[in-house]
């Protein structure tokens, strides 16, 4: 296929977490405000004067400082962003918003918090308690905490406008994204895609570390681009698949799935779109804090939250967008350590393919992707297993 305009840009600015656009609107004296998760609302983080910025760590090695404060047996992903953070890679971050939901990502902002690593003299750390349930009473209580821990810490802080206009702006924008976004994966639904798992992913990345109002143009110029996009005339793939599972910031690990023959079509793990790009719609007699609380809640798909029903309703999900989108079976991947996902992982193995005849491939990984040989031969098989049940589905119709 014809390569789409800013696809090189877009991988660019990827390679570090202050790249370049992060350092423009630093110069244009807006404040960079990290994160780490979902539930702590983006658009929250873009208000006025503001840009939201969702950590990662590209081109990590061996975390050998984290890893002295955070043990050897957590997650490779907290590592990785405490020894970016020693290194001196997240000194431009002028607050970082926490939540406590992951275990290891709450390590990692307390060594933030705690042993005074970030070189700026404003810079602080706040966390906010995400509730397990989906009640009337959790969307107070997160909206009670949203409002004592992000917008009035802002406010206190660094003056920020935190008015239920700004509010309303910020959303403005962030719907905007999300329609872009959502548009350029609508052509992954197609019987042969005009846009593959890794091009969405450079731009579903960029969408989340880069200041929104710098790169929306970018947006909308490779919508139209897609628009008239010919798929190739002998596909480079032998089957469709969904991924998901846990923390995934990695668009070379999607590439590494792709070379093995499997197209990503659709991404349901935690830096991926769905959810994540969904619209947040102001309801009569909300405001707009209420409207964010209630979005976040309603729309999050962590495993996290435990009762039969909301579990249940995840594999549900799960098998919806394998239909949807057309896909030949789901790549399950979890980071090694990652306790909620340890867990959905196993029985995500188990329920697809017994209650929805959906073919899995169920993989644990490291943040750095050292073992890629191991990968590939894994991914290589679950692509020819896909194929043997098709001729074999062929034979039998």
């Amino acid at each position: 296929m014809r390569d789409l305009k800013h696809l090189i840009k877009f991988e660019n600015l990827l390679l570090e977490a202050n790249n370049a656009l992060v350092r423009q609107a630093r110069e244009e004296g807006k404040l960079a405000l990290g994160y780490t998760c979902y539930f702590m609302p983006e658009v929250l983080l873009d208000l006025p004067g503001c840009f939201s910025v969702r950590l990662r760590a590209p081109r990590s090695t061996s975390p050998d400082m984290a890893t002295y404060y955070m043990s050897s047996r957590t997650c490779l992903y907290g590592r990785c962003l405490l020894e970016r953070a020693l290194e001196g890679g997240f000194n431009f971050l002028d607050a970082q918003l926490a939540t406590e939901t992951c275990t290891v990502t709450c390590r990692f902002q307390e060594h933030l918090q705690m042993m005074n690593i970030i070189q700026n003299p404003k810079f602080f750390c706040e966390f906010i308690d995400v509730p397990f349930k989906k009640t009337p009473n959790s969307y107070e209580h997160y909206r009670r905490q949203l409002q004592a821990h992000v917008l009035d810490k802002l406010h206190e802080h660094y003056g920020v406008d935190v008015s239920d206009d700004a509010i309303r702006a910020a959303i403005a924008q962030h719907n905007e994204v999300c329609r872009l976004v959502t548009a350029i994966g609508e052509y992954r639904k197609l019987d042969r895609p005009t846009i593959t798992g890794f091009e969405f992913q450079l731009i579903q990345l960029v969408t989340l570390c880069c200041p929104k109002y710098l790169i929306i143009d970018d947006l909308r110029e490779t919508l139209e681009e897609l628009k008239t996009r010919e798929p190739d005339d002998r596909p480079g793939y032998r089957c469709k698949v969904v991924m998901a599972g846990s923390e995934n910031d990695d668009p070379y690990f999607t590439k590494l799935v792709e070379d093995c023959g499997a197209l990503v079509v659709a991404d349901r793990h935690c830096y991926g779109s769905l959810p994540g790009r969904e619209e947040i719609e102001i309801r009569e007699g909300e405001t707009p804090l209420a409207a964010v609380a209630r979005h976040y809640l309603d729309t999050g798909m962590c495993p996290r939250f435990m009762e039969q029903d909301v579990m249940r309703s995840r594999k549900q999900y799960l098998a919806d967008l394998v239909r949807e989108y057309k896909a030949d079976g789901v790549i399950l991947e979890q980071m090694k350590f990652c306790e909620y996902w340890s867990y959905e992982r196993v029985i995500d193995t188990l329920v697809l393919p017994r209650d929805y005849g959906i073919p899995v491939c169920s993989i644990e990984k490291e943040y750095v992707n050292g073992s890629s040989g191991q990968l590939r031969t894994r991914f290589q098989a679950f692509v020819e297993s896909i194929e043997i049940k098709k001729i074999q589905g062929g034979v039998r119709g």
